[in-house]
This record gives structure tokens, C-alpha cells and sequence, in this order.
């Protein structure tokens, strides 16, 4: 038994100096070196940003002419291209059929009219009694509706100009059969241009009814416009904001693209782009704290190629880890080498 003690004291002294040992050694292994990083002071700071979107010309006044009613065509006055006046007459569909109606109407009307002018004067000397006279009445009544109906029938065959205009292409011939869906031709007030385009929501506070935007054409031509609306609802799709631009100098066709130019001052707390890590949830950058990395979850605003602006999640005086983010762990130890300046 002596023997057996013997043995197993010096196996369990062996063990315990072997698990000191290798604590010692895994604690030696934990201990990694700080990660050297470049950092710059977050301060406020003026910036300026150029903001460049699409834009599409389109004119103050424009409709696509159709006919109100089915029919054929007897007179066309549509010259390609030319200028017309609002009310202009530009084409006629025809109503032989209601004009006659209309004829037959006014014929019955007359009737009615001396009958009723009859029956009044005996019902004054209580020739005839006031059911008489009032059935009569009601016959003026109805004819004269029946008129205006024929009226308002035959003003649809006439197709006029809703505004002073340039007419584009005529599309059908004086004689062709023609529907409701029929196009035969377009007009567009051309003299007063307007432009539509679409703003991220991030650069709301760039667009302001009365502000001057410039507008690049594909020919590199540098027209002024005002911008005069903002669409009230933020698309829930796209987070864009439509806005609309009058022209005020120059001559861009219809339906050109073209690009508009924001150049806005601003003052806030800017970083460079690379230092924004993308995150499922949200963007995050590195600051420094206490000799070590935390990654800090912030909100951005505007964004040219070289910064971006930090309109939430880090305060000024903040320490923000500018170079040697990818290597960095939450709550690791850092070493600054270098303060930078964000010029």
C-alpha cells in the first residue's frame, strides 16, 4: 500500500505543475498585441457638396389629341408642326345624324311652345283646368332638355385647341373612321419648359421652393431653373422626393434628359467614406475609448466622393478610427499612430 501512495503523490504533483504550466501558456497566447490605427478628432466642420441627379424636360402644357366620340372625320386642320391659338378649330367628326335630331327637336318645340301660350290664356278665363295647362308646361320643358342634350352631343364631334400651342404630327387622314382611342396628333405649349427630377431623401433639406438648380444638357449647355413644387409624400419605394423646375433662360425640347446640379454649403461632423461600415441594421464606425475599439452604430446625411456626413451616433472631440478599420475587434485594444485631419 506504501508503494501504491508512493506512485500516485508524484503523478498528482506532475499534473498540477503540467495545468499551471499550460494555463500560463494559453494566458501568454491571449495576450495580443494592440492594433495600430490612424485616427482623426470629429469637430464640426463646413463642407460642401455637389449633388448631381437625372432630370427629364417636359413641357408647361401638353395633351395627346383624341375625339370624343365615334365617327368619321370630315374636316382636319392639323398642319405638322404649326402654331395654333386655344379654341382653334382642329377637326370635325360627323353629326349629319344630330344635326337633324336636333332640327326635329327645335320643330316640336315650337309646337309645345304655342300650344302652352294657348292653354294660358284659357286658363286665365277658366277655359281649360291646370292639369291641362301644366302637362303642356312640362312639354316646353322636355324639349328644350332634349336640345340641350343634342347640344352638348354635337359639341363633342368638334375637336379644339385647349391652349395656344405647337401641334406635333398629324396621325390620320380628313375621311378615316375614328374612336375615343384614336390619337391624331399632339400639342405642347413649348415657350414655357418645366423639368422633373427626383432627389434622394437624404438631401431634403437641399430642395427649397424658389432655389436655383443648374441644369447640364447632353450638349453641355448651362441653363438656370427655379425650382417651384415638391412633392408632398416622400416615395415610400425609392425614398426620393419629385421635384419640378421651371426653365428661366434657354430652349431645351421636350422629353430631353438632362442633369441637375446642387452645390450646397452645409456645416456638421464629416469622415471620410472608407471609415462607414455597412451593417444589416445600420452603419457603424470605430471610436476609440479607453484604449480600445467600439463600434458605434450612426446615421448619415449627405455624401459627396471623399466624405460623408455623420448627422447621428458620434459627438465631437470623439476619437474616429480612420485606417486599419478591417483589423480591429469590439472592445480590442488599439494603439494610435497617427491623428489625421479630415482636409
Amino acid at each position: 500500500m506504501n508503494y501504491i501512495k508512493f506512485i500516485i503523490i508524484p503523478f498528482s504533483l506532475i499534473a498540477i505543475i503540467s495545468c499551471k504550466s499550460g494555463n500560463k501558456n494559453n494566458n501568454a497566447k491571449k495576450e495580443t498585441p494592440p492594433v495600430p490605427v490612424d485616427v482623426i478628432i470629429a469637430k464640426d466642420e463646413n463642407f460642401s457638396s455637389n449633388i448631381e441627379v437625372n432630370g427629364t424636360v417636359l413641357s408647361e402644357e401638353m395633351v395627346d389629341l383624341h375625339p370624343e366620340v365615334n365617327g368619321r372625320i370630315t374636316y382636319l386642320s392639323i398642319p405638322d408642326g404649326a402654331m395654333v391659338t386655344k379654341g382653334t378649330v382642329l377637326a370635325k367628326i360627323n353629326d349629319a345624324d344630330l344635326q337633324a335630331e336636333l332640327e326635329q327637336q327645335k320643330v316640336q318645340l315650337k309646337l309645345a311652345e304655342k300650344t302652352e301660350e294657348r292653354l294660358k290664356k284659357l286658363l286665365a278665363v277658366n277655359g281649360v283646368d291646370q292639369a291641362t295647362y301644366d302637362a303642356a308646361l312640362s312639354q316646353v320643358d322636355l324639349y328644350e332638355a332634349n336640345i340641350k342634350v343634342l347640344d352638348a352631343q354635337i359639341d363633342k364631334t368638334v375637336i379644339k385647341a385647349p391652349f395656344s400651342g405647337r401641334l406635333g404630327l398629324r396621325l390620320v387622314s380628313e375621311g378615316a373612321y375614328v374612336t375615343p382611342s384614336t390619337l391624331i396628333g399632339t400639342l405642347q405649349q413649348t415657350d414655357k419648359i418645366k423639368i422633373d427630377f427626383v432627389v434622394p431623401e437624404v438631401y431634403e433639406s437641399f430642395v427649397i421652393v424658389g432655389q436655383t438648380v443648374t441644369v447640364q444638357t447632353t450638349s453641355e449647355k448651362y441653363l438656370t431653373a427655379t425650382i417651384n413644387a415638391i412633392e408632398p409624400q416622400i416615395n415610400t419605394t425609392t425614398r426620393n422626393i419629385k421635384v419640378r423646375a421651371k426653365l428661366e433662360n434657354g430652349i431645351i425640347s421636350p422629353g430631353s434628359f438632362v442633369k441637375i446640379l446642387f452645390d450646397k454649403k452645409g456645416k456638421g461632423i464629416v469622415v471620410p467614406t472608407n471609415v462607414i461600415i455597412p451593417d444589416a441594421i445600420s452603419n457603424q464606425v470605430v471610436v476609440v475609448k479607453n484604449g480600445k475599439a467600439v463600434f458605434v452604430n450612426v446615421e448619415t446625411g449627405v455624401r459627396t466622393s471623399d466624405v460623408v456626413e455623420i448627422t447621428k451616433g458620434i459627438s465631437p472631440c470623439d476619437t474616429v478610427v480612420v485606417s486599419g478599420v478591417l483589423f480591429v475587434r469590439p472592445n480590442g485594444k488599439v494603439k494610435i499612430k497617427k491623428v489625421k485631419s479630415n482636409k
